[in-house]
């Protein structure tokens, strides 16, 4: 399926509530991550620290046409695609 700005927009408003949530640990780094399709976009939530004190950091912001298209890519079997 080829992911045209058009299909990405059906693809995020059939797909209202999907949800993912990652986790990444490194040496001295967390960072959670939370994927939500809302309002036809998609926003992220990213969550975590490092090993300074003062390092801990919570973000949340929409995705950018890229990010968009990629997170449709990886999880398009688990996507709402009737009609697209």
């Amino acid at each position: 399926m080829r992911l045209t700005r058009e299909v990405r927009q059906q693809l995020l408003e059939q797909n209202e509530g999907f949800e993912v949530k990652t986790c990444t640990r490194e040496k001295n780094f967390v960072e959670y991550r939370q994927y939500l399709i809302t309002g036809g976009e998609l926003r992220i939530r990213s969550s975590g620290k490092t090993s300074w004190a003062d390092s801990r950091f919570d973000n949340e912001a929409v995705a950018t046409d890229e990010q968009t298209r990629r997170f449709l890519r990886e999880h398009l079997a688990e996507l709402n695609t009737d009609g697209v």
